[in-house]
This record gives C-alpha cells, sequence and structure tokens, in this order.
C-alpha cells in the first residue's frame, strides 16, 4: 500500500504544461485498442477513399468526349457500381473505426474506475469529489467524442486530401501548386486559434469540474442546505459556476465562430484560383475542359474532408486538457490489495509501539503511543474531541501509513500483510453507519464474496437485534433503505450495520462513537447488540460516554496526540486528574437527565 509520502510525491510531480501528441498517445497505448480492427477499417477508408478518387476521372472524361449516342448501359452501370461500392466501403470502414474508438473509450473507462476503487484514502482526502466524478465523466466524455467521431472523419479525410493532390500533381502540377500556396496564409489564422482553443477548452473542463464538485457537495447534503436556509447562498455558490462555464463557452464560441468562415473563406478563395488560373489554362489549350471539372472535383474532396480535420484539431486540443487529468489519476499511487502474506493467526496481542502521524502539511496527530491491545479483550480510547482517535483507527485499518514508529500484529508489522487479509480481520462500526443505496439484505451483506442463506442472515440480525424491526417492514428484507439508509433511524441503522458486522465475523473489532448520537431508547438497544458482537474479540472502542466504556479491561487516555493515562476505570478515576474531571461532569449530567426524565 502506498503511503500519504508517497502521494504527496505524486502530488508535486505535475503533469505537462501544454499538451502534445505524445500524452495522448500514451493514453491511447495504455487502452490497448484493436490493432487488427484498426487495420481493417483503415485499409477499408484507403480502398474506399482510392474508389472515390476514381470518381473525377470518369467524369473527366465524359466532359472531354461527351456524347449521348456514345453512352452505353454498362457504362452507365459501372458508373452508378462505383458510387455504390464506394458508399459501402466507406460505411463499413467508419463503423468499424467508430466501433474500435467506443472500444478504447470503454477501457479506459474501466481503468479509471478500477484506479478510483483502489487509490488510498489520502487521494480522497485532497480531491474533491465532484471533480474525481468529473474526471469519470466529463473528461472521458471528451475523449470519447475525439476517438469515436471526430477520429474517423480525420482518418478519412486524411486520405482523400493526401489522395486527391497526389493526383492532382499528376494532372497539372503548376495549377496544383497555385492552390496548395493558400494553405499557409489559412495556417497564420488557424494555428493561434488552435492555441486560444486549448487554454480556454482545458479551462472549460477545470471549470467543469468545479461546478460538479460544487454540485455533489450541495445535493448530497442537501437536508442541512435545507434545514440552515442556506439556498440563496448555494444558490449564489452555483450561479458563480454556471457563469463561469457561460463566459467560457463563449469563448470557445467566439473562436468557433472565427474558424468557421475562414474556412468558408479559404474554401472560396481556392475556388476563384482554380477556375480562374484553369480558366485560362483551358482558353490556352494547356488543359481540357474535363481536366477542369475534374480538378474542381478533386478540389472538393479536398476543401469538404478540411471541415473535418480542423474540427478534429479543435476537438484535440479540448482532449489534451482531459488527457493530462486522466493520466494524473492513472499515475497515482494505489494500494496494492495483495501484497504481502495472509494473516493466519489474528487472535493476538495487537502492539501501537511509539507510533506517531501527522496529515499532508500539517501538525502531527499522534505522537509517540505506545500500548498494547490484549486479543479476546476490550480496550476503550477515551479524551477529549481532536485528540487523534480517529486517525488511530484510520492507521489500524492502513488507510494511512505511520510517520513514524508501526503497529504490530504478534511480533510481526500488519504492513507486512496483505492490504485484503488484514482488512478482512477487521469489523469497524462507526458513529455515522453508512449504507448503500439498495435493500437491507444488499447492505447487511455487502462486502462478503460468498452467497449468504437467508439463516445465516436472520441470524446475523437477530444477534444484532434487528430482525424485530426488518420483519416488520412490508418488504422485510428486501426493503430499500434509500440513499444513505435515509429511510431508516439512526438506531435502525446501527443495527444493520452491527449485523454486517457479525455477518463478517471479524477477529478485530472497531467502534468509533457507535452509540453516541442515539436516543436512550435506542442506546440500550444498541448497546445489547455490541455486547454479541464483542463477545470473544478483541475489540477497541471509541466513545465520549464513559458510561459505555467503564466495564472495559483497559482505557487509554489520549490528549492532543499523546497517551497520559492508562488503566482499568477505577485506576484512571485515581490517578488521572482529567479522567477524573470527565467521569464527574458525566455523572453530573447523567444525574440531571435522570432527573429530568422523572419530572417528565
Amino acid at each position: 500500500m502506498k503511503s500519504s509520502r508517497d502521494t504527496k510525491q505524486d502530488d508535486n510531480q505535475s503533469s505537462p504544461k501544454k499538451g502534445s501528441w505524445k500524452l495522448f498517445l500514451k493514453l491511447l497505448k495504455r487502452t490497448k485498442p484493436s490493432k487488427s480492427l484498426i487495420a481493417t477499417a483503415v485499409a477499408m477508408s484507403l480502398a474506399g477513399t482510392l474508389i472515390s478518387l476514381i470518381i473525377p476521372l470518369f467524369t473527366k472524361k465524359l466532359v472531354d468526349g461527351f456524347d449521348i449516342s456514345s453512352l452505353s448501359f454498362q457504362q452507365i452501370a459501372t458508373f452508378g457500381g462505383v458510387f455504390i461500392l464506394q458508399a459501402v466501403v466507406s460505411g463499413l470502414s467508419m463503423y468499424m473505426l467508430n466501433v474500435a474508438g467506443q472500444r478504447v473509450v470503454a477501457n479506459l473507462r474501466d481503468q479509471l474506475w478500477r484506479k478510483l476503487l483502489r487509490l488510498p484514502v489520502s487521494y480522497y482526502d485532497n480531491n474533491r469529489t465532484g471533480e474525481t466524478i468529473s474526471r469519470m465523466t466529463n473528461d472521458t466524455g471528451v475523449v470519447k467524442q475525439l476517438i469515436a467521431e471526430n477520429f474517423t472523419g480525420f482518418l478519412t479525410g486524411i486520405i482523400s486530401v493526401i489522395g486527391s493532390i497526389v493526383v492532382l500533381f499528376y494532372m497539372d502540377w503548376q495549377m496544383t501548386t497555385v492552390m496548395l500556396a493558400v494553405i499557409p496564409v489559412a495556417a497564420l489564422f488557424m494555428v493561434p486559434l488552435g492555441r486560444q482553443m486549448y487554454l480556454v477548452s482545458k479551462g472549460l473542463q477545470t471549470e467543469t469540474a468545479s461546478f460538479t464538485a460544487t454540485l455533489t457537495q450541495v445535493l448530497s447534503e442537501i437536508r442541512l442546505v435545507k434545514s440552515m436556509n442556506a439556498e440563496p447562498r448555494e444558490y449564489e455558490a452555483g450561479e458563480k459556476g454556471i457563469a463561469g462555464l457561460f463566459r467560457f463557452g463563449r469563448k470557445e464560441a467566439k473562436i468557433q465562430a472565427l474558424i468557421a468562415p475562414l474556412m468558408f473563406f479559404v474554401m472560396i478563395m481556392l475556388l476563384v484560383v482554380i477556375v480562374g488560373y484553369g480558366g485560362m489554362r483551358v482558353s490556352s489549350g494547356a488543359l481540357t475542359a474535363g481536366e477542369l471539372v475534374a480538378f474542381i472535383l478533386y478540389l472538393m474532396q479536398i476543401v469538404m474532408p478540411m471541415s473535418q480535420i480542423s474540427t478534429f484539431f479543435t476537438q484535440f486540443k479540448k482532449t489534451v486538457g482531459a488527457t493530462e487529468r486522466i493520466i494524473d489519476i492513472l499515475d497515482a499511487s494505489e494500494e496494492n490489495h495483495d501484497a504481502g502474506k495472509p494473516v493466519e493467526k489474528a487472535d493476538q496481542a495487537i502492539r501501537f509501539e511509539q507510533l506517531s502521524f501527522g496529515y499532508k502539511d500539517s501538525e502531527p496527530v499522534l505522537h509517540d503511543l505506545t500500548f498494547d491491545v490484549l486479543p479476546g479483550k476490550v480496550s476503550a480510547i477515551v479524551g477529549p474531541s481532536g485528540g487523534g482517535k480517529t486517525t488511530l483507527f484510520s492507521l489500524l485499518e492502513r488507510y494511512y501509513e505511520p510517520t513514524g514508529g508501526s503497529i504490530k500484529l504478534g511480533s510481526d508489522d500488519i504492513e507486512d500483510y496483505s492490504l485484503r487479509s488484514w482488512r478482512k480481520q477487521i469489523g469497524y462500526v462507526s458513529q455515522e453507519s453508512p449504507l448503500i443505496a439498495g435493500t437491507i439484505r444488499e447492505n447487511i451483506c455487502y462486502g462478503i464474496d460468498y452467497e449468504v442463506g437467508q439463516e445465516a442472515l436472520r441470524h446475523a440480525a437477530e444477534m444484532a437485534y434487528a430482525h424485530h424491526f426488518i420483519s416488520e417492514l412490508p418488504q422485510g428484507y428486501d426493503t430499500e433503505v434509500g440513499e444513505r439508509g435515509i429511510k431508516l433511524s439512526g438506531g435502525q441503522r446501527q443495527r444493520i450495520a452491527i449485523a454486517r458486522a457479525l455477518l463478517r465475523d471479524p477477529q478485530i473489532l472497531m467502534l468509533d462513537e457507535a452509540t453516541s448520537s442515539l436516543d436512550s431508547k435506542s442506546e440500550v438497544v444498541v448497546q445489547e447488540a455490541l455486547t454479541n458482537l464483542m463477545a470473544g474479540r478483541t475489540t477497541l472502542v471509541i466513545a465520549h460516554r464513559l458510561s459505555t466504556v467503564v466495564d472495559a479491561d483497559q482505557i487509554v487516555f489520549v490528549e492532543k496526540g499523546r497517551m497520559t493515562g492508562k488503566g482499568t476505570h477505577e485506576e484512571l478515576l485515581a490517578t488521572h486528574p482529567m479522567y477524573r474531571e470527565f467521569a464527574t461532569q458525566q455523572l453530573r449530567l447523567s444525574g440531571q437527565n435522570a432527573e429530568s426524565a422523572q419530572i417528565g
């Protein structure tokens, strides 16, 4: 697994400032495109273009020796057959190139999705979720448009242009030279516009990612927004994003509005040059009328693909910005779930040995923590908020690596075990009890890699005191819980989380404020469920309420990332002033609450 230090190094490696073909080709190579399919499509495209290059020569012969009486059915049939063959071959080649492009983008999205699931938690600490989603959807959409749509026209256009120019040089190199002299004039305008399009497109993609992040954040916490009457504030934030998108869209429209007339101007200029200069050569006898007509038809086969080629380069400028961001994700350090040995004996002592940790660019959160958690026993971590208790759990789950010291299982560092094997030993029940959108059954069985029978499912739910309320629901275990479990109460969500942990049958159990947000009645039920879950397991508990940990085998008191006391409840009550203060305050509050309940 990569540490936060590795991720920091990756963050410092900035992506190329200016887009290039090499960057795009690097991304393309990673998707392993079907070379045989592309080669076949290119060959057919080449054949279709060669056929289309024959058509003006037929026209030349017809014009030069035009005589209705000389026209035969065979000539007309041949002429029509050439058109049909060209259309069929071109259509097939475009279809095959499009399929190859769609497959490339599908492979790219598959790699991105796999990567996003393997990135460490530290990556998501430093990158907004909405922006990451934008990379997966918007940026890959830009790449898809280039490969699956624009590339087809670009490839056939290039072949058509090159073939037409070769034939034109063969027919009349002087007229062809005059015609090509117009192209550098057009390039003087098109190249700077292409550069501007790159900058605008990159800014537009950044703005889109930022706007997506704002939408994701607001819509995921819509209840908070409404309860705090924050709609005007969030509307203002969204309006800024919309205005930013409009600003970049307007710039893009200006550039495109310049490109289209320029292309039209170039085409008209070429026609004027060819018709004017060609007419002079026809009158002088250097060129036949049929050759001039063929010349104009070949010119069409150059000019018409030019718009496709220019569209490709415009889209390519957009794609480069997306490519940089996608490669940044694909090159980021990831967790390796299978590196290391399997955990064969998890019921051993866990030792935190001079453990230290600090998040990126911040003060250390933990300092030289040293204590043991005995197998099958309950160890409670208590102390003021912000002391590093949850961070300690994150280190035990290996979301991060320590910046100093180590965590050991028995005599082995937990980093020596494979992530998959290590996390399989851990059951985690947090204060928030995260649930996925789906049924209760799916949530209890989440992460289980085998088919769970109804009997095992029911047993886990009964042990978690969840079966009773589940059986009262209309669809029972097939009841939809809603996004983040919003259709269930806090106590119900907690009991489903406990049932999930019971079904997982972990050797190491971590409870993070598992009852702190519950009412008294729910807390009693959940506490009983937790007692069933903790039986025979090595358990670490974080709790603000001392009533939930007074019976722990060991209590570790943590202040500002340092351990200042360790022992049983009675021992700390006698020797640790702050623990005694905590206990006294909570006993006083408990007494007041009990008195209020009696009055009520």
